[in-house]
């Protein structure tokens, strides 16, 4: 980033890690994004299942994308990626190839589908706070994997384990105070208790108590609260800011979306939820998977949805958050692994358009009249290709297609693309509905990341929640809820809340098409019935 900042103006820099890229941006007071950057980082895929990055990578991208001299405060966002250090603190390999720069299981990586199902059988109290059962996306079972496959690979060797977010605030400040948020919703702590012994004992990871759970963490802070080490020289020199900045501990990046977005004022704008406290809104981060962020004042145990987590995400509220393991991901493949990708890709690029606007634009060429969406009216979508996070928490799910025919061309491809779209919108309706049934009483989306930026998914989210969609001013609301952590570590701001009201602005709001209803009721019907065949299915092949 090298833009000329005013010195009239108050400027805080977010640096959002993502699944395959970081990008950072300067965001002033007000939440407007000055100017941002990003650099793509490596993913390796050494066998089915297994995703795995670098931390030294990861780092290189954050100092390549932050260059700019007058600001306030830092703030970092990641995936809930596990990195792994030894007892020099350097990197250690999570591979059987010894490959020490590969030294993180990224979030989505789900080698530890057994230790996820030995672990939910233990059936402790600590596994009531993450929708009742573990996911392999955090980071117990991959800890337990690690110890059962490579004991004296890794395990032994182990100095450190950090949640990705943790990592970048340690490399900027040398600190190993960890945030609230990773550990909270990723580790199983507890603001009231800390640490349970007696999980780790019962799961096999006794010796991860030594030394107060130094390797995992035993200093815990509240996102946006100043790191006191504040940034380090070398960290400072690497990343070209000046020494002793405030740094924040840091979100996990659909957290930082969620602060993002879901504090924006909604005066004049005539919405019933305007006057409305911010327990009846739902924050939606949808990138390569989608988060659903609701808050509450008291704890809402939801079957299959991660929580409740207390001031996980906003200080003295309760968290839940369900969330689709692949949507951006499941879209991208759907489409790419289509006969007709191809001649997509020319015809879109003959009139320089992005691929899924030209696919929006030629949904609406076939339906010359009508609903565009009725062209789905016979084919449907199970979207759960990476499992199920929520509301069924269940890993085994698979994708389904129903409705299928011998055409391979383009109408086929952007037909199958809008089932996809519906798919992922019911799959919300499905989340929503079942956090709506545990208590709480959400009655507008406010959508953020890169699939917010396609209208059409935009709007299949309204249509088939029935719910009004509130879109950000700054698309990168990702981006600005990590800048506010660093405005609120700077002390320009006293609190999270006071932050969030004055960063957050509202761009654009999607209302439903209420004589949809019917369509998509029967669509939502057809939608559950796959998940209960699905599972029959697998009941009458049994085990083989």
């Amino acid at each position: 980033m090298q833009r000329e900042e005013r010195t009239d103006v108050f400027y805080y820099v977010g640096i959002d890690v993502g699944t395959s890229s970081v990008r950072a941006a300067l965001v002033d007071q007000l939440g407007t994004v000055v100017d941002q950057a990003e650099h793509l980082i490596q993913i390796w895929e050494p066998q089915p299942d297994h995703y795995e990055q670098s931390s030294d990578d990861i780092w290189a991208a954050c100092c390549l994308v932050t260059k700019p001299e007058t600001i306030r405060g830092l703030g970092f966002d990641a995936t809930c990626s596990l990195v792994v250090l030894d007892k020099q603190v350097q990197p250690l390999a999570v591979n059987t190839e010894g490959d020490h720069k590969r030294n993180v299981i990224m979030w989505m990586d789900h080698r530890a589908g057994n230790q996820v199902s030995f672990i939910n059988h233990t059936k402790h109290k600590v596994l009531s706070f993450v929708g009742g059962v573990m996911s392999a996306e955090m980071q117990p079972p991959k800890l337990l994997w690690l110890k059962e496959n490579l004991k004296h690979e890794c395990w032994n060797k182990a100095g450190l384990f950090f949640d990705l977010p943790d990592f970048l605030t340690w490399k900027a400040t040398g600190s190993t105070t960890r945030s609230f948020c990773t550990l909270v919703c990723k580790w199983t702590y507890s603001l009231d208790t800390g640490w349970d012994d007696s999980f780790w004992t019962e799961i096999g990871l006794e010796d991860i108590i030594e030394e107060r759970y130094v390797k995992i963490g035993n200093q815990v802070a509240s996102p946006g609260s100043s790191i006191g080490n504040c940034l380090s020289s070398e960290a400072a020199k690497d990343l070209g800011l000046p020494e002793g900045l405030s740094v924040a501990a840091s979100l996990i990046d659909a957290h930082a979306g969620g602060l993002g977005v879901i504090g924006a004022s909604l005066k004049g704008y005539g919405l019933p939820c305007e006057d409305q406290p911010i327990t009846s809104r739902m924050a939606l981060i949808c990138g390569t998977s989608s988060c659903h962020m609701g808050v509450s004042e008291k704890p809402l145990f939801v079957p299959g949805v991660w929580g409740p987590y207390y001031s996980a995400m906003i200080p003295g509220f309760w968290l839940n958050e369900g969330g689709q393991s692949a949507t951006g991901k499941l879209i991208d493949h759907v489409v790419q692994g289509h006969t007709a990708f191809m001649e997509l890709q020319k015809k879109a690029n003959a009139r320089g358009q992005h691929i899924y606007t030209y696919l929006n634009n030629h949904l609406y060429q076939i339906k010359k009249s009508g609903p565009v969406g009725f062209l789905a009216a016979d084919l449907h979508v199970w979207p759960d290709f990476h499992g199920n996070r929520s509301p069924l928490a269940d890993l085994s799910m698979k994708g389904m297609v129903v409705g299928l025919n011998l055409s391979k061309n383009l109408d086929d491809l952007a037909i199958i693309y809008l089932a996809t779209l519906q798919a992922i919108a019911l799959g919300t309706r499905h989340i929503l509905e079942t956090m709506q049934t545990a208590g709480h009483h959400i009655g507008t989306l406010f959508l953020c990341g890169g699939l917010s930026k396609n209208h059409l998914f935009v709007q299949m989210h309204a249509d088939i929640t029935g719910l009004p969609v509130v879109l950000s001013k700054e698309v990168e609301s990702v981006l600005v809820g990590a800048a506010i952590l660093g405005a609120c570590a700077s002390g320009d701001f006293t609190s999270i809340q006071e932050a969030m009201k004055k960063m957050s602005n509202v761009g654009q709001i999607i209302f439903p098409n209420q004589e949809l209803k019917s369509f998509y009721d029967k669509k939502y019907k057809v939608f559950l019935k796959l998940s209960e065949h699905q599972k029959e299915y697998q009941a009458i092949m049994g085990n083989i």
